[in-house]
Formats: structure tokens, C-alpha cells, sequence
């Protein structure tokens, strides 16, 4: 092994509306929010923290409001993945922008000399392990009684012999999926200390075999949640993510899909969710986060978290939600160095995980000439250079790519499958050969949106039907524009009702720029049970975004 360096309920509706009125930037649906460089909406002011999150801290919103009312303490969010926010924190982006910041975990962080410190002080505030949230009846069938005694290695068995088919977030982008990833290898090696590339190198084999189960992929926990949803009885029958978030989940789904939560035996990695205050930090934002910090350890703040977010609680007495259990699971070593959690990393998106299959359906009309279509070359660009440490960012190997372009119809499409590093020919050769492609790409014509997606359904077809194989699939649509040639929306939609389920499940991600129509991309995520990004500021970093949902 090559160790590399939406529909709405009323909860939702309240839960909105309570987050607009304690932070200056939010995140949902089709806007992703900002992303780690961007600066926070205001500066610096007294009673303001401006704090760098994961977006799984939205279900604090009416916590935090009540805060405010006590604290006088406002706080402004901005959203980012975990591990791209300690990345941010580290190389000093993060300084004089956000006064303080809030990740499931801080442990990757801490690995970083560089990024241990920028950070002043740090509390946990609440906790939730990594859990199996198995589909009730698919739980029977694997004969694990009430999940109470199973272990990591059950759940890799049972992955291995296609008996489980499961949905986990892409470690490289959510702390659940890092998470997740961190507790299987040291199950797995049986680690006793920090975990190292010895151990890694002697839990592959199992690993492999664990990742042969994960049908659903996704860069964030509240996307994996929804694509559950729509999933199919019987194809998805389990989720690896945080034990608050299987059982918020289950406040909502249907009886069929509900989850009996499994907390493996032999150990968990859990996230505290410590509240840290940065060390560029001014002295007024220190003080009010030490009066934020105070407040929300307060016995009865605390019950109500746990009762809030399905949480568990960080403040020794205070007694967890109901449903929630009191004891806690053995914690698995994390990695000892940055370089061991980055070449785990790597070696996930390269060696471990199903590869991808990509068609990238590319709008090359005349409304793209000059600055937009650099910007597009720029950014898709990046995707065939130089590989980054956690192997995230780049095409991975055995990755198989489209390039499609399209004006007033589908002018080509190219296919490319990105060889394993080490082999020969490695990587390298293939990944040119996809740059030159897309540098060659030219604007000119009219935007026939729908007919080009159909024909990127019937590219997979065929690809699918040759390979025999089981991939990852998705397609990623970037249009500047309105749908004026070609077929329409009501055309696309009786087109889509009629594939087969295996491809009506396949994802579509549009990217909007330029001047998109929002509610046809919209409606074309909504359809497929893709995603809307917004690239209207910039098309760099958004395809990158994308990969975790690949």
C-alpha cells in the first residue's frame, strides 16, 4: 500500500430562522456558503464572535439565541469542512478573519505544529461518537440482535460478503468520514498506542474489504443524510456517521428506513466539539468568549443541548437525553503524525475506496468566450496537477473521467481512466492528456442544457455496460447560462422518469455561474438528488468541493 503524502419540515423552518438571527452567514440548499478564504460579512466589534464551524452546528441555532439574550454575546458563523478549516487555521488564513472556531474535533489540528498555535484555549462543549446506523430490518437479517455487541470487524465481514451496503462522508472532507476512517484502521491493526503506518499497512487488507460496502458517498454528513432518504429500500441499509446525527435522522424517516444505532464494542473515535478561541483573537472577543464558553457549561444549558442536538454532554452530572446511553465506548488511537492521518487519507481516495466514474458536462457557448472559459480551464485544471497531501484534490487513480462539451448540442465528449501511482504507465501521462482536453475547450453557439445531460446519462449507459463494473457515479454540469436549444425541462424530466432505477439514482451536481437560470439548475439537482454549488464568485476551489461528493 502506497501511503502518499430539499424539501423543508416545520423543525427546519424554525431552526432556519432561529440561525439567521444569531449568525451573519448561513449555508442550505443551493448556496454552500462561504468557503474558509473568503473573510467573515463584518469586522471585528464588541459582543461579535466570528467563528470558523462545520455546518453541523446549524442545531445550535436556538441555543446560541437564548446565549445571546443572556451573554450578550452575538455569534457570525462561516461554514467549512473540518479538515479544509484546520487547513485554513494552519497556514494563518484564518488570522484577524475569525476570532474563534468550532469543528467536531480538533484532533487533525493538533498534528500541525503550525496550527497547535493558533489556538489560545479549547473546551469541549458536547460529544457523539461515530456509530453504524443500520436499517431495522437489514439488522434482523444479519442476526446482530439489538447491535449492542457488535464490532468493527463484524461490520467489515458483513460489508465484504455484500450482506451491508452503507453511505459514509468523504473523510478528506467531513470529520465523521476522517473519523470513521481513523476507527476502522485502528480496529482493525489492533493498534495499543497512537497509530502509525505500521498499523496501517497491516489493517489494508480488512480495510479493503470494508470499503467494498460503501455505496453512498458525500462531503457532508446533511447531504448523506437526505441521499439516504431517497434511497431505495434494500439498497442502502446502513449509515457510518455521528451517533446525534443517526438519531436526529430517525425523527423523521419513515418507519422502514429507521436506524437502530450500533456503537461497536472493541472502540469508537469520538468528537467533542471543543469551542476554541484563537490567538489573534482581541482582548473584547476573548472576554465574550469566555462568557459564551462559561454560559454554555452550565448544568442546565448543557441538559438542553443534549436535548437540542442528540448530543451528549461534556459536563460531568449532567445526565444525556433520553435515548441517549451514559456509557462510552473505549477510544481508538488517532494517528501519531500528520504525515500517518494525510498518507490514510491519500491512501483512501487512491487505493481503498470504489473508484468514480465522472461525466463533466461543460457549457462551451458563445456566452463563455474570454474570461469565463479561462476561469473554467483554470479551475478544472487544477484537478490534473500535482497532487495534494490527502490525495483530495486531484483526479484520483482509477478514476474514470468525461469531459463532455456542449453549446446549442453536445460538440465532444472524451473519456480518460487515470492509472494507479506506482504502476506503468503511472498517473502522471493520463493526467496531461485530461488538462489538454480541457485546454482545448472553445466557446462558441447556443445552451442546450437538458439534451447534453441526456446524453451524459447515456455515456454512463454504455460505460456501465462495458465495464460490468460498480462505480461511483455522477455527473457534474457547469452552465453560465439558461437552457435556450435543444430539449426543455418537461422533456429532461419524462427522459428521467424513464431510466432505469440504478441510473435514475445517479446524482446530478450543477455548478452555477455566470448568469445560470438558478431554478432550472435547482430543478435539476431536486430531480436527481444531486446538489447546487454556487461558482458565480469564482469557479476555483468548486470543483474541488465536488470531489467529495464523487
Amino acid at each position: 500500500m502506497n501511503l502518499r503524502a430539499k424539501r423543508r419540515g416545520p423543525l427546519a423552518a424554525v431552526l432556519a430562522a432561529a440561525l439567521a438571527a444569531v449568525t451573519a452567514c448561513t449555508s442550505s440548499g443551493g448556496d454552500p456558503g462561504p468557503r474558509p478564504t473568503d473573510p467573515p460579512a463584518e469586522t471585528a466589534r464588541p459582543g461579535v464572535l466570528r467563528v470558523l464551524a462545520g455546518s453541523e452546528l446549524q442545531d445550535l441555532a436556538p441555543v446560541l439565541e437564548d446565549a445571546r439574550k443572556a451573554t450578550g454575546v452575538t455569534v457570525q458563523f462561516a461554514w467549512t469542512g473540518s479538515l479544509d478549516g484546520a487547513d485554513t487555521v494552519s497556514s494563518g488564513r484564518a488570522d484577524g478573519k475569525y476570532d474563534a472556531m468550532w469543528f467536531p474535533s480538533n484532533q487533525y489540528l493538533r498534528l500541525d505544529p503550525a496550527g497547535k498555535s493558533k489556538v489560545l484555549s479549547e473546551t469541549p462543549v458536547m460529544v457523539s461518537p461515530v456509530a453504524v446506523g443500520v436499517r431495522s430490518s437489514v439488522l434482523g437479517e444479519l442476526g446482530w440482535g439489538d447491535g449492542s455487541k457488535v464490532t468493527w470487524a463484524q461490520v467489515g465481514d458483513a460489508a465484504a460478503a455484500g450482506k451491508l451496503a452503507y453511505g459514509m462522508a468523504d473523510p478528506s472532507r467531513s470529520n465523521s468520514g476522517f473519523s470513521t476512517l481513523v476507527a476502522v484502521a485502528s480496529a482493525f491493526s489492533k493498534a495499543d498506542g497512537a497509530l502509525a503506518e505500521a498499523d496501517v499497512q497491516k489493517a489494508t487488507p480488512q480495510l479493503k474489504e470494508f470499503f467494498k460496502g460503501q455505496k453512498l458517498t458525500s462531503g457532508s454528513s446533511g447531504w448523506l443524510a437526505q441521499a439516504y432518504a431517497r434511497a431505495e429500500s434494500g439498497v442502502v441499509g446502513a449509515l457510518v456517521n455521528y451517533e446525534s446525527v443517526l438519531l436526529s435522522m430517525n425523527r423523521t424517516l419513515s418507519p422502514q428506513q429507521q436506524l437502530t444505532v450500533v456503537r461497536p464494542v472493541d472502540g469508537v473515535v469520538s468528537a467533542d466539539y471543543p469551542f476554541s478561541l484563537m490567538s489573534s483573537a482581541a482582548p473584547e472577543q476573548r472576554d465574550a468568549f469566555q462568557r459564551l464558553t462559561a454560559y454554555l457549561l452550565k448544568d442546565e444549558v448543557q441538559k438542553r443541548i443534549s436535548e437540542t442536538t442528540l448530543r451528549r454532554p461534556a459536563t460531568a452530572g449532567v445526565a444525556p437525553a433520553a435515548g441517549l446511553p451514559s456509557d462510552r465506548r473505549r477510544e481508538l488511537p488517532f494517528p501519531g503524525t500528520r504525515a500517518v492521518a494525510d498518507g490514510l487519507l491519500a491512501a483512501y481516495q487512491n487505493e481503498l475506496r470504489r473508484p468514480s466514474r465522472t461525466v463533466y458536462v461543460l457549457d462551451t457557448s458563445g456566452s463563455m468566450e474570454g474570461s469565463r472559459i479561462a476561469a473554467l480551464k483554470s479551475a478544472l485544471g487544477r484537478l490534473t496537477g500535482a497532487d495534494d497531501t490527502r490525495g483530495a484534490r486531484r483526479f484520483r487513480d482509477r478514476e474514470e473521467i468525461t469531459l463532455l462539451s456542449f453549446a446549442s448540442a453536445v460538440k465532444w465528449t472524451k473519456t480518460h481512466v487515470v492509472p494507479a501511482t506506482g504502476g506503468r504507465p503511472g498517473p502522471e501521462a493520463e493526467l496531461a492528456s485530461i488538462d489538454a482536453d480541457v485546454q482545448s475547450l472553445a466557446a462558441s453557439g447556443g445552451t442546450a442544457v437538458y439534451s447534453s445531460l441526456e446524453e451524459a446519462y447515456r455515456v454512463i449507459e454504455r460505460q456501465q455496460a462495458a465495464a460490468g463494473d460498480d462505480r461511483f457515479t455522477s455527473i457534474v454540469l457547469m452552465t453560465d447560462g439558461e437552457s435556450n436549444a435543444g430539449a426543455t425541462d418537461a422533456d429532461f424530466k419524462r427522459f428521467h422518469d424513464g431510466l432505469p432505477a440504478g441510473e435514475k439514482a445517479i446524482p446530478v451536481f450543477p455548478i452555477r455561474f455566470g448568469e445560470a437560470a438558478v431554478s432550472q439548475l435547482q430543478g435539476i439537482a431536486d430531480l436527481s438528488g444531486g446538489k447546487l454549488f454556487d461558482g458565480t464568485g469564482s469557479l476555483d476551489g468548486v470543483f474541488e468541493e465536488i470531489r467529495g461528493y464523487q
